[in-house]
């Protein structure tokens, strides 16, 4: 089934009601789930958000197929909700079976019968902070209207977050997705210093930090917390 106009329209209309907070967190994230799967006519739904390591973890799923996401991108350290999560952009993938973008994940997915992701990145203030994305068990071509939809049910996603994050009474969820903006600046950082010190990619200095973390068993800021401070005083400040 195509997405059409008439029908992001009509959804978006039924999910007003979020914008003005009457919805628990946790339900309205479901909702925004439900309606995305109805529109798309796919295999599965969900909602992800980082936690304080910087693994994408699921909050909302509408089906076992997207719950298997989770699992498979953290074992292999790769797939579309990632790229969307740390490129901050969408990522499409219509047929996983003709895609070499992420070997390891892919292989395990098409075993579990996911063919098809689109992710969208959930934006606040300049940084990522999740992923909503819909997955198919068939071939699937994304339209631009229907990669327009999944941009309209993020920036949903993205105020209900923000005004999560911003209500004076904080809960438990707010306080690990702070947690991990927090670390994230540094992380930012911490690239930036490896991208000067070894002239390789954002991604690549990602990986090694994210390496070294597994390696040693620790929390990824913390590693990037070293990085940043055992860089020589006439490294220029990082960015990325």
């Amino acid at each position: 089934m195509a997405v059409s106009t008439c029908d992001v329209r009509h959804a978006m209309t039924e999910l007003g009601e979020l914008r003005f907070g009457a919805t628990p967190i946790d339900e309205a994230m479901h909702q925004i789930v439900r309606t995305t799967h109805a529109i798309f006519d796919v295999d599965g739904a969900g909602l992800m958000l980082v936690d304080a390591d910087h693994q994408l973890r699921n909050a909302a799923v509408s089906d076992a197929r997207f719950e298997y996401l989770e699992q498979l991108q953290i074992t292999h350290d790769e797939g579309p909700c990632i790229a969307a999560y740390e490129d901050k952009q969408l990522i499409c993938a219509e047929d996983l079976s003709e895609d070499a973008r992420w070997p390891d994940f892919t292989a395990a997915a098409l075993d579990r019968g996911i063919r098809a992701v689109l992710a969208s990145p959930i934006p606040y203030n300049q940084q990522a902070i999740g992923v909503v994305g819909v997955v198919s068990k068939d071939r699937h071509p994304w339209s631009p209207e229907g990669e327009l939809a999944l941009l309209a049910f993020t920036d949903l996603a993205a105020l209900l977050i923000a005004s999560m994050l911003q209500a004076e009474e904080k809960t438990e969820l707010a306080g690990q997705l702070q947690g991990a903006l927090d670390s994230r600046a540094v992380i930012e950082q911490a690239k930036g210093v490896l991208m000067n010190q070894h002239n390789v990619s954002a991604r690549d200095a990602y990986q090694l930090m994210r390496a070294q973390a597994r390696r040693e068993r620790r929390k990824l800021g913390g590693v990037a917390a070293d990085v940043v401070k055992s860089r020589p005083r006439s490294s220029p400040e990082a960015g990325t």
